[in-house]
């Protein structure tokens, strides 16, 4: 069989290496990898369908899925996952607790970003601030004109505006024109800004006590084929998870393997060894089962938030060669 000559965009992590790398092969393609920053994959897949194979957002995707289907259809390969405690930063002179942002005015990059969609479900799910209950102001982290890459329209209860013309978020913040801020990344402040914070001063520990009660470790980003590819190859999407898997799975061996370590901080034996203590030894699952959970809270809070039309459910959000795999 000839190889499909194929375009790779994602991230440069650890799990990703060895498909970058070459180590780990995608049976029957010849890959061109390109390593490359969430939103320039996301803006360039979600506006023009640029590339074959590529990490996707999981909220655009769910958008995209409950309005029919887009250009990708979807592999549950979660090569992002995060506790998103870490992505409410907060004017500390004003905000003491979750609660007292009710009223407030909160920016974001983007209203339908992943990690904000579980930032609000936290904020709800545990301390009963809804998204009706905040002003939101839509600019850049730092590109201050910086758009929705989808568009999406919200209930009529909750209020997005734009950030003025030439102001960021960050900006906003620092001045505090803003009283809080959530991003999947810190704001760009001027060293030593004052009376700038996370809304958690622990963010572990709220993580920690988070999964303890829940069981629930976000997914931030799934992997997407070209829907056109995978009808003309319905093989192509199993192949892909299978890789991205394995890919993983080195990843995790490496990880474990103290004898020199891997990754260039202190103490990372003691904090995977935590991690599995707390989460269990397939602590960052792929597969539709083992995320169920997480995948059906998403989905209740993605439509709940006004994002996606519907209800969407794991299995309609994933190419059917991909929902179970082999055994021996």
């Amino acid at each position: 069989m000839t190889k499909l000559n194929l375009s790779v965009a994602v991230g440069p992590y650890d799990r990703t290496r060895a498909l970058i790398d070459g180590s780990v092969q995608i049976d029957g393609v010849n890959p061109s990898c390109m390593t490359l920053s969430p939103e320039e994959i996301f803006f360039r897949a979600f506006r023009h369908a640029e590339f074959d194979i590529c990490e996707l957002s999981l909220s655009s995707f769910t958008v995209k899925t409950a309005q029919g289907g887009g250009p990708y259809v979807g592999v549950p390969a979660f090569v992002s996952r995060a506790f998103r405690h870490t992505s409410i930063y907060v004017r500390t002179d004003r905000i003491k607790k979750p609660e007292d942002l009710k009223g407030k005015r909160v920016g974001v990059p983007e209203y339908q970003l992943t990690a904000n969609v579980w930032a609000r479900a936290i904020l709800e799910d545990d301390y009963g601030v809804k998204p009706s209950d905040i002003q939101w102001v839509r600019g850049g982290i730092e590109d201050a004109d910086r758009p929705e890459k989808i568009s999406i329209k919200l209930p009529a209860n909750v209020k997005l505006e734009d950030a003025p013309a030439g102001k960021s978020i960050s900006a906003m913040l620092a001045e505090g024109t803003i009283d809080a801020f959530i991003a999947p990344r810190p704001p760009s402040l001027p060293k030593n800004t004052p009376n700038v914070g996370w809304l958690f001063p622990d963010p572990v520990t709220a993580a920690k006590d988070y999964f303890k009660r829940t069981g629930i470790f976000p997914i931030m980003h799934i992997v997407g084929v070209r829907r056109t590819l995978a009808e003309q190859h319905p093989w192509l999407p199993g192949a892909v998870y299978k890789a991205f898997d394995q890919s993983k799975a080195q990843a995790l061996e490496l990880l474990s393997d103290t004898s020199a370590t891997k990754v260039t901080l202190p103490f990372i034996e003691e904090r995977l060894a935590e991690a599995k203590s707390l989460m269990g030894e397939d602590f960052w699952s792929y597969g539709i089962e083992p995320a169920r959970k997480t995948l059906e809270s998403f989905f209740k809070h993605h439509h709940s938030q006004g994002l996606s039309s519907r209800l969407v459910t794991p299995e309609e959000m994933f190419h059917p060669g991909t929902h179970e795999a082999f055994k021996i």
